[in-house]
């Protein structure tokens, strides 16, 4: 079916050839080439605590994916549509260099990685492979990790969820809104790295529910975006807000169904394999803070890591950043506490407080197990068949404002999506 080039290399794949994969029912291993291990393992190889020893990489034999797995790593070539930033689709091989000389933590993982996504014949047919992969992973309850690529590959990300049946809550961080206007055009699914989140917003159906921005900073934000922002209710944070307070990103990021994060987002002292690496931004513990509350979510099926480019890399250092922000994710993934509300009931404590004028009573909710909050927003009537109420992860300052008597602005914005 498909004609293989020199060394294993597979040639590019169009659209038709991938609707042939599932008429067929042939292996999304179609869709992948191999890891390259000899140019990525050390000369004297892994030690038997490294990463590189414990994950089961395609080399040979495609992983079976119906074995028990947790994480899979999948790589994607593709750049074509990275603003300014050729160059980062080579990016995957040289996180994993770095990756697989890391220590196992405090667990067994069972990680497999897939090895990269060849580029398609066309962007396209890039983002329907990379949908595809996705969609099917999430679908046995295994959690891919991309590493791209340019950002624009978040659109093909997000469109993995369309067969799902569920609404997605996307986090975001990056130090732009990327919401330029698309030249490619309303008939094509291709985007770019500035423009993807207008496809995102735009997508017919609509199953976004919320969006989310971690690190925006405010020179590169246009007055009209942050006014689209409010008025759509959405969630965004100014880098300000965040930095010596990472802390505060935790509810939302557990918030997460999706998250996709630019490199271009952590300040070029830390990471300087971006084209597009800015002085200002996250500082790469705090980079891998946020990996680890995204890894802590259980609600978080999918992440991507995009934008790395190698040529701008100085001695390894943003190749390791991310290594480390991986690690990290995984970290929090085999430390998940799975205290989602409210089964058992008898594991969360219940808090009720009225406002001024009482017109409201709001109620939270605490774990025990971990002391995470969440809040209880009722949906307005006809507004849910099934529920009376949507739980919003909240902090516990939340709370301490709802007892004062005032609304927290977290239940007013959720409030006005669910109408």
């Amino acid at each position: 079916m498909f004609v293989f080039a020199k060394h294993n290399e597979f040639l590019p794949f169009s659209n038709l050839q991938i609707n042939l994969i599932f008429k067929l029912k042939m292996s999304l291993s179609d869709f992948f080439t191999p890891v390259d291990i000899e140019k990525i393992i050390p000369k004297k190889g892994y030690y038997t605590c490294q990463l590189g020893n414990k994950i089961e990489y395609f080399s040979v034999d495609f992983p079976d994916l119906e074995q028990k797995i947790d994480i899979a790593i999948i790589g994607v070539q593709e750049d074509r549509n990275a603003i300014n930033n050729s160059g980062c689709a080579l990016a995957p091989d040289y996180i994993r260099e770095k990756l697989y000389q890391l220590n196992e933590g405090n667990y067994n993982t069972k990680i497999i990685d897939l090895g990269n996504i060849r580029q398609g014949a066309t962007v396209t047919d890039t983002y329907i492979a990379l949908k595809t992969v996705i969609n099917e992973l999430v679908k046995k309850d295994i959690i891919p990790v991309i590493l791209g690529g340019g950002q624009d590959l978040t659109y093909a990300q997000y469109m993995a969820y369309e067969t799902l049946e569920q609404k997605v809550d996307l986090v975001i961080v990056d130090s732009h809104f990327d919401l330029d206007d698309d030249d490619k055009g309303a008939d094509t699914i291709e985007t770019t790295s500035a423009s993807y989140l207008n496809k995102i917003f735009l997508h017919e159906p609509n199953y976004l529910f919320n969006y989310s921005n971690l690190g925006y900073q405010t020179y590169f934000a246009s007055q009209e975006s942050l006014r689209v922002m409010d008025k759509l209710y959405f969630d965004v944070h100014r880098l300000g807000e965040l930095i010596g307070n990472i802390a505060v990103t935790e509810p939302i990021i557990r918030n997460a169904s999706m998250i996709s994060f630019d490199i271009g987002a952590i300040r070029s002292a830390d990471a300087v394999g971006n084209a597009n690496a800015s002085p200002n931004g996250f500082y790469g513990e705090e980079a891998c803070q946020v990996a680890r509350y995204a890894g802590f979510n259980d609600k978080l099926s999918s992440i991507g890591f995009y934008e790395f480019n190698p040529a701008y890399d100085s001695n390894g250092q943003t190749a390791m950043l991310i290594a480390q922000m991986v690690w990290y994710f995984i970290d929090g993934v085999y430390n998940r506490k799975r205290d989602f509300p409210l089964n058992p009931k008898s594991q969360y404590l219940i808090y009720k407080t009225s406002l001024k004028h009482e017109e409201h009573e709001l109620v939270f909710v605490k774990s025990k197990k971990s002391d995470r909050w969440w809040m209880q927003v009722p949906y307005p009537a006809g507004g849910s068949k099934n529920e009376r109420f949507h739980l919003v992860p909240c902090q516990y300052d939340d709370y301490k404002t709802a007892v004062s008597g005032e609304m927290p602005d977290l239940w007013w914005r959720t409030y006005q999506k669910l109408s």
